[in-house]
């Protein structure tokens, strides 16, 4: 049973896997009312008659057919049933553009800035249109499904996904990610809240046990799910790769069904992350719907075995059933037409507004001497650093995808700027080769790319079943070898013409998946057949070997590439019980430097007003499928290195660092502006450049704290663990929690952010002084722009009990808003505050509680600047579970 649900003084107990029979329900007198089984009893949804309709059609399928149901139709796709009215739903990645089926150069889509840099606008209204976006370019994509939003907390800084989530606070993760799935689902495309829960890491992420203590998991890590729930209904749920206290997340009882299920009467479908199901029987039982993508491992006749062994019943596999075909007829309907191909949707709209969301998400963290903005007239600007004329819009993983187009912050800087702009590299930072497709040509040396020969079966047997032309040499081929054709075991033969422009003493590079030899004009140059050291790839893979190569400019030299997809290291396929999985290889060239790029930047540095020095990481640096070793700026100092020089040639520095999370500023103390810039997606130069000359004004505030160090960090003696657990030791204490409870000082604290001008906060005002169970306290604060040009300002709120019977953070965020005002402007905002504000997860009565006792409301600009306080008294404990 689940935990009861108390109202009114009443306990009702709830079984939440419960299912209404369809002759049950009474349609004269509800005809518009969706139906939600007793395992969501609450009043709160306003459903339509989808559920409904699933219900019928699920009375209609065989018992077969229901379990065909449960398992996806293909890498992407849930099952078609067409002569019961079921078509399949395609679901796509993700959080920052609706990708489509293929993960390396699929069809162009629209690539908004990553998650960090969205909650970094603390923009709801921005964060509502970006999910309306999202959903038109979801249907470009024939999508029915988003795998987003991504709303793990950051609580370290070397998560490798940190820049797809919001926030470490919950509360700002949770706002925003419901204003994404309200704009998403208004569209008809379906919200998957991911990744349910304790995903805060890539290592081992498929293995290790996330140990998190009931309070943190309550009021931390699952915060931004039951905020999202509550507010915005998600229709689908991806469970986690990790295990939650000892059980994998997808059949985990405690959260997926006394939590979601039955306290928070969550009424939409739980599908597995891809290659996430770990059981038959536990997964379908706690509530895992749906398993993806398409594997014969744990459901189809295990399910029907397991029924008539009594371990399953058949309200189990009903259970499940119902809940796929009700995101089906929430997304699809009962439209069987045939899934129309992907297509571009490139819309002046979307462009206009991933453009703002990056200017409000740019976050200037120094401006000594208000050296920003520049002056477009007359600043002699040199861009100098790694990233400055490459497009770092992303970062790398599953939030991935093919832009419509890039624009580069040198190119974007030099159209504003009416100077002349200089450029110097400074150094390079790449973590694997830059893949070779520039210098690449087909077998035929026509087009740029590659040609591959695919066989059936892995011994290169017969004559190719088919040959393909890919035009990217990242050529891991997880989501995309044509297994329909080749079959589950196959093998192939990439070709291509690699052709240097300089002279030199060149590199390849070479990183295979599974068994692969590279040839170099016909002679066998690396033999990974057997590879046993595992790199950093997403989806398994070698490390990156290295070939030197004296090479003539202009004359082309043949690369043929032999692989297949059996698993590698041999070792696994004992360890998984599989022999084959992905295939796939990646080609990296470089051509040897034939400069000083140091020398170059000082020079460029010295005959400029001002260097702007553009550094950080970028999809190799920051992604999922591993975490960075390090909070330094990549690559071996260098980075770091260049700022000094510059600095030291010319006192006008600024920085403007491009990553998805904080990186060590050993030179923060040095240079007169830092402006911290993420990864922002297809405008990212543009918003740049805005921002630089004073176009637009800065606006964006940190969703996270940047320590000083990484010793200072609250997961720093707890990561990422040891012998396949992590142990969440730092409790409740993560983020600021944490630095204001440790008296640490943080580099820049959460929430901070300047602007182009200044904002003067009246003292707060509170009606009434006391909160009750159903009440609520309206907080009024105005906020005045007393500087010279209009700009924005985010109003943070925070709570602070003033003594409690448990230990509680020094503050926690209850609320925010933005608020743009014109120069000597002012307004007021009205906060509504509710028991959310004030409520902590007591274990002891496993309820929230609102202690009895006097509360204080702190406003400010930051988690470090606190302008006002007021007080409001609880007078009487009361409680609540959802």
């Amino acid at each position: 049973m689940a935990s009861p649900d108390l109202r009114d003084g009443h306990i009702l107990d709830i079984d939440p896997n419960a299912s209404l029979a369809v002759e049950s329900l009474d349609t004269n007198t509800t005809p518009d009312t969706e139906f939600s089984s007793p395992g969501s009893p609450f009043d709160q949804f306003d459903f339509s008659n989808k559920r409904f309709i699933a219900q019928k059609k699920l009375s209609t399928l065989t018992l077969e057919e229901k379990v065909s149901l449960l398992t996806a139709a293909d890498f992407w796709r849930t099952k078609a049933i067409h002569l019961k009215n079921i078509p399949a739903v395609k679901t796509s990645d993700g959080p920052n553009g609706a990708r489509g089926g293929i993960f390396v150069g699929g069809t162009k889509a629209a690539l908004f800035p990553c998650g960090i840099s969205l909650a970094a606008t603390w923009n709801k209204d921005i964060l509502y249109r970006v999910g309306q976006h999202l959903a038109e370019e979801a249907k470009a994509r024939s999508a029915n499904v988003l795998l987003a939003p991504t709303v793990c907390m950051h609580r370290h800084p070397l998560g490798g996904r940190n820049f797809e989530s919001f926030s470490e606070d919950p509360l700002l993760t949770g706002k925003l990610a419901a204003q994404y799935i309200k704009g998403l689902q208004e569209g008809g495309v379906a919200a998957t809240i991911k990744h349910f829960v304790g995903n805060e890491q890539e290592t081992n992420r498929l293995t290790v046990d996330s140990k998190i203590a009931e309070r943190p998991l309550r009021e931390i890590y699952l915060k931004p799910f039951e905020i999202a729930v509550r507010e915005a209904k998600p229709w689908a749920l991806m469970s986690s790769y990790n295990l939650v206290n000892g059980t994998h997340a997808d059949m985990n009882e405690h959260i997926l069904k006394d939590v979601l299920r039955g306290e928070w009467g969550y009424d939409g479908a739980v599908i597995s992350d891809w290659g996430g199901t770990n059981s038959t029987v536990e997964s379908l039982k706690a509530g895992c719907d749906i398993e993806f993508p398409f594997s014969t491992k744990w459901r189809f006749e295990k399910v029907l075995e397991a029924l008539k062994k009594g371990k399953l019943t058949q309200a189990d596999i009903d259970r499940a059933a119902e809940n796929i075909l009700t995101l089906v007829e929430r997304t699809k309907g009962s439209d069987l037409s045939a899934e129309a191909d992907e297509r571009e949707d490139n819309r002046e709209e979307t462009r206009r507004l991933i453009r703002e969301a990056g200017v409000e998400g740019l976050t200037l963290l120094k401006n000594e001497g208000g050296i920003l903005p520049l002056d477009s007239r007359t600043a002699k600007v040199a861009v100098i650093g790694p990233n400055a004329n490459r497009a770092i819009a992303g970062g790398g993983g599953s939030a991935s995808l093919n832009p419509y187009y890039n624009t580069l912050p040198l190119e974007s800087i030099r159209k504003v700027a009416q100077q002349p702009v200089t450029y110097a590299q400074g150094c390079h930072i790449y973590k694997w080769l830059p893949v070779a497709s520039p210098f690449c040509t087909d077998k035929e040396g026509k087009k740029q790319g590659v040609t591959i020969d695919w066989f059936k079966g892995d011994k290169f047997a017969g004559s190719p079943t088919l040959s393909q032309h890919r035009s990217n040499t990242d050529l891991f081929l997880w989501d995309s070898a044509p297994l329909s054709q080749v079959g589950p075991e196959w093998s192939a033969i990439a070709t291509t013409h690699i052709t240097a422009m300089t002279t030199g003493k060149h590199t390849i590079s070479f990183m295979s998946v599974g068994p692969g030899r590279l040839f170099i004009d016909g002679k066998l140059a690396l033999d990974l057949w057997d590879w046993t050291e595992e790199g950093e790839a997403m989806f398994d893979g070698s490390i990156d070997y290295l070939v030197n190569i004296d090479m003539q400019a202009n004359t082309p030299i043949q690369l043929r590439i032999e692989m297949t997809n059996e698993l590698r290291p041999v070792a696994k396929q004992k360890q998984f019980n599989m022999t084959h999985k992905y295939g796939g290889c990646r080609i990296g060239f470089k051509e040897e430097d034939q400069v000083d790029y140091l020398q170059e930047a000082v020079d460029a540095a010295k005959n400029a007003d001002v260097a702007v020095v553009i550094v950080g990481l970028d999809a190799e640096w920051e992604s999922e499928g591993y975490d960075r070793q390090a909070m330094d700026l990549p690559k071996d100092g260098s980075q770091d290195r260049l700022v000094e020089a510059v600095v030291n040639a010319n006192p006008n520095t600024v920085v403007v660092v491009q990553s998805g999370s904080p990186v060590g500023m050993p030179w923060a103390g040095e240079v007169k502006g830092i402006l911290q810039a993420w990864y922002q997606g297809q405008e990212a130069g543009e918003a740049l450049a805005e921002v630089l000359f004073g176009i637009s004004g800065p606006s964006g505030k940190l969703p996270c704290t940047f320590p000083r160090r990484i010793e200072d960090t609250p997961a720093y003696h707890n990561w990422p663990g040891e012998n396949l657990e992590v142990i969440y030791g730092e409790g409740l204490y993560i983020g600021y929690r944490h630095y204001d409870r440790s008296r640490i000082p943080a580099l820049f604290p959460f929430g901070h952010g300047l602007s182009y001008t200044a904002f003067e906060y009246g003292r707060p005002s509170l009606t009434p002084k006391v909160l009750d169970p159903n009440g609520t306290i309206e907080l009024i604060v105005g906020i005045t722009n007393v500087g010279s040009i209009p700009g924005s300002e985010t109003v943070q709120i925070y709570v602070r009990d003033e003594k409690s019977r448990l230990p509680r953070p020094e503050k926690e965020l209850v609320a925010f808003e933005k608020v743009k005002l014109d120069a000597g402007e002012t307004k007021h905002l009205r906060v509504v505050l509710d028991k959310y504000a004030v409520g902590f997860y007591d274990t002891k009565v496993q309820r929230w509680v609102a202690e009895a006792g006097g509360f204080r409301v702190l406003v400010g600009a930051s988690a470090g600047d606190i302008k006002w306080e007021a007080k409001f008294d609880v007078e009487e404990e009361f409680g609540w579970l959802f």
